[in-house]
């Protein structure tokens, strides 16, 4: 029988942070015996400063996408993730106050401290990077959907984790032959039975609707899950894999898999999503003060005209508002009627395009945010002609807007640019699943995210 080691996505990104906090401060205490260093042991002493070295370095690995699965695969974007991490949480460890230790008096130290850090999760990465490299990693999976459902699965499967490796379905609908073009082997449940146990396969990933199970179909699941195998439904497992939502498969179960009432109405939930709102927003017009004599000069000699941009987006229940915006196109940019701002817009101007990248051009919108007319996270609020057209393209596209609209979101720290229709409907499901789960943590998720996102001046 073939033998198998799989980490699911959510597993290996744990199972990333427990080893980086563990060599790092193995190799501390190791260099502190070595060179006689009291200020690096990991003791009873200093269990406090150990604690508080170990959430710098998972807020800054956090940041600078360490554990952005995608990147940690490849070497140069993995050392450019650990030297910036490095950095950041030596020197904020260093000079904290009160929670982590004084300088110590030989300033060689900090040198030994830095490098020790990078040293220690250099060659823990390289060594993560050989390993899932492998083909031992691999996941046998077997899947139960027609022909199209199953072709589809499969794409996005292995589109996510190539180490998805998916050995046959068992078709749903025997009515409909489709030539098997994709290569896939079409499977009954009683050769299935025998091609589990051959290929080591522990998971069923099911993608069809339950109408068209027979009592033969559900009988033979049942028995997969009595004797241990993992029945899942394919809907919760791409949303697990990609912390989005596949609009393609939902169709007429599209309320079924959206509990919007459960945050909705969570009277707790709304009460701190608008505390922190007040004061997250009172916080950034205080920080856009100290920016304000500089975008004042910057407007008056780069952009020639009006500070301030206001533009009509539709709220919560497509509720329209003005947003509020420094203006950073030129005055006449929508001379030609509206359009959508793209990538290398010619109609941003110079110091336009430092206020998009640098994010200062959203600080007004912290006005909306104490008005009550948007939150710190949720969608982007759209202008109405653009949601009417897009709506008519993208199914779903108007669930949008039962939640306020937001400075930042799931959606604009994980989706692309929105240039196309396909780039709209990625971020579409990005959007819906925030608003399906979103949370305390999720919404702490979004905020480290924006902040990666500011780092590596991905600003849209």
């Amino acid at each position: 029988m073939a033998t198998s080691i799989h980490f699911e996505i959510s597993e290996r990104k744990i199972f990333l942070r427990i080893i980086d906090v563990f060599v790092v401060l193995a190799g501390l205490h190791c260099t502190g015996l070595l060179f006689n260093f009291d200020y690096f042991l990991i003791n009873e002493q200093h269990w406090l400063w150990s604690l508080i070295l170990a959430f710098y370095l998972l807020l800054f690995a956090t940041i600078f996408e360490l554990y952005n699965l995608n990147r940690a695969s490849r070497i140069n974007a993995t050392l450019r993730s650990i030297f910036s991490t490095t950095a950041m949480t030596s020197l904020v460890y260093l000079l904290t106050p009160f929670f982590t230790p004084q300088l110590p008096q030989n300033r060689l130290q900090i040198l030994y401290f830095t490098i020790t850090i990078a040293i220690a999760l250099i060659i823990w990465r390289a060594l993560y990077i050989k390993l899932f490299a492998s083909s031992r990693f691999n996941k046998n999976i077997l899947l139960v959907g027609n022909r199209v459902e199953a072709e589809r699965m499969t794409a996005s499967l292995k589109q996510v984790d190539p180490h998805f490796n998916v050995i046959g379905f068992i078709n749903t609908d025997l009515k409909v032959r489709i030539p098997n073009e994709k290569g896939l082997r079409e499977l009954h449940p009683k050769m299935a039975q025998r091609i589990l146990v051959r290929n080591g396969i522990k998971e069923i990933i099911v993608g069809a609707d339950t109408d068209d199970f027979n009592k033969d179909l559900y009988d033979w699941l049942l028995s997969c899950m009595e004797k241990g195998y993992h029945v899942r439904d394919y809907i919760m497992v791409y949303e697990d894999m990609t912390d989005s939502v596949p609009l393609e498969v939902i169709g007429r179960d599209f309320y079924r898999h959206f509990p919007f009432s459960r945050s909705n109405q969570n009277q707790l939930y709304r009460l701190y999503h608008r505390v922190f709102d007040i004061i997250a927003s009172l916080i950034g017009l205080t920080i856009g003060l100290v920016f304000l004599p500089l975008i004042l000069i910057g407007n008056l000699i780069g952009n020639r005209g009006p500070l301030f941009y206001f533009q009509e987006r539709l709220g919560k229940n497509r509720k329209p508002f003005k947003i509020i915006k420094y203006r950073s196109m030129v005055t006449n940019a929508e001379a030609q009627g509206a359009q959508f701002a793209q990538k290398n817009d010619a109609r941003i101007t110079a110091f336009g395009k430092f206020l998009r990248k640098s994010r200062l051009d959203e600080f007004p919108q912290f006005i909306n945010i104490l008005k009550g007319e948007m939150s710190i996270i949720g969608p982007r609020p759209e202008r109405p002609m653009f949601t009417q057209q897009l709506a008519e393209k993208i199914p779903y596209y108007e669930t949008r807007t039962m939640v306020k609209p937001g400075l930042t979101g799931w959606a604009q720290v994980r989706g692309k640019y929105g240039e196309t229709d396909d780039d709209h409907r990625e971020k579409l499901r990005y959007d819906l699943y925030y608003i399906k789960k979103r949370s305390v943590s999720l919404d702490l998720r979004i905020i480290v995210k924006t902040l990666s996102t500011i780092v590596f001046f991905k600003g849209q």
